[in-house]
């Protein structure tokens, strides 16, 4: 990549999405991981873990009961979407090897979080888009962490999967060079322009966080790392990984526009029969903002531990 094309993308780009949390929130790496505060005593453990351009509330009222356990991923780069807390730095992090703004990267950042923050041991890991591909490459890294640990991939990254026709018609004439002036064009376009096209039907939950999406990293650069590293992981990566996974469930949203439905079910069909493969009737490529009532409820997770 050009020196003057760094230059560009690494200009800070300010946060412009925070919602109030309480809880502690750990640094890690150049991301973080937030663990909520619950008032039961906690029953299971959910990790959830953020797609390209979101943050971790596309979780929190997903995963809302009194008993849950919740821990939030912030992937590298990102801002981390919380306020009213002071970052603190845990004394089980570990040092990564890995390009940040990468698949790899991340799955380091959720090894390191299922191993020390768990209080329970019903454990769900729920990744959306790419991360799903975040868990897959943290299972692939660390198999044995993950034999009692159930997953949900949402409309997920995946190995030898695609990126929608319509998204790299779009990506293709964009050198590195254009990404700081197309993100501000997209800014400062009505979301209404492209919106539906993308994100299928609104609602309140859906515009909330979908529209600060280009404000989640905090530089150009990771938008492009992290683009040209999701098209790289997919074509790289074999569905071979599958065999690591337990217990868990795909859901695959009727219509997609963001990554392509077909490649997505057809590597999800290479999978051992211990994954179920849920064709949901979700509008977009967003199911859990669409409707909570495809999330597979946590009783499926006391049944998993023990099976």
């Amino acid at each position: 990549m050009k020196a003057s094309h760094v230059r560009k993308l690494i200009k800070p780009i300010e946060s412009a999405y925070s919602e109030m949390f309480s809880g502690r929130v750990y640094r890690v790496g150049r991301g973080a991981v937030s663990v909520r505060n619950h008032s039961g005593t906690a029953a299971h453990t959910v990790i959830g873990v953020h797609g390209f351009l979101e943050n971790h509330c596309y979780f929190t009222q997903a995963y809302d009961g009194p008993t849950t356990e919740l821990i939030l991923l912030t992937c590298s780069n990102y801002h981390i979407p919380v306020n009213g807390v002071t970052p603190e730095n845990p004394a089980w992090e570990v040092p990564i090897k890995h390009l940040e703004g990468t698949i790899e990267y991340d799955a380091c950042i959720l090894n390191q979080s299922l191993q020390n923050l768990p209080s329970t041991e019903n454990i769900r890991i729920h990744g959306h888009s790419r991360g799903g591909a975040v868990i897959l490459e943290a299972i692939r890294q660390w198999p044995e962490l993950y034999e009692n640990v159930e997953v949900v991939l949402e409309a997920p990254v995946l190995p030898q999967g695609k990126l929608h026709a319509l998204v790299t018609t779009l990506l293709e004439p964009v050198s590195h060079g254009m990404w700081p002036w197309l993100i501000r064009l997209i800014n400062s376009a009505p979301q209404s322009a492209y919106g539906q096209t993308f994100f299928g039907k609104m609602n309140p939950r859906k515009r909330q966080l979908l529209s600060k999406l280009f404000y989640a990293t905090k530089d150009h650069l990771t938008i492009v790392r992290n683009i040209e590293n999701i098209m790289e992981w997919m074509a790289r990566t074999d569905t071979s990984v599958y065999r690591h996974v337990r217990h868990g469930t795909f859901l695959i949203p009727a219509t997609d526009r963001i990554l392509d439905r077909q490649a997505m079910l057809a590597s999800a069909r290479t999978s051992p029969t211990t994954m179920r493969i849920v064709e949901t009737e979700a509008p977009s490529h967003f199911i859990t903002l669409d409707s909570k009532e495809w999330v597979p409820g946590l009783e499926t997770l006391e049944a998993a531990a023990q099976g």
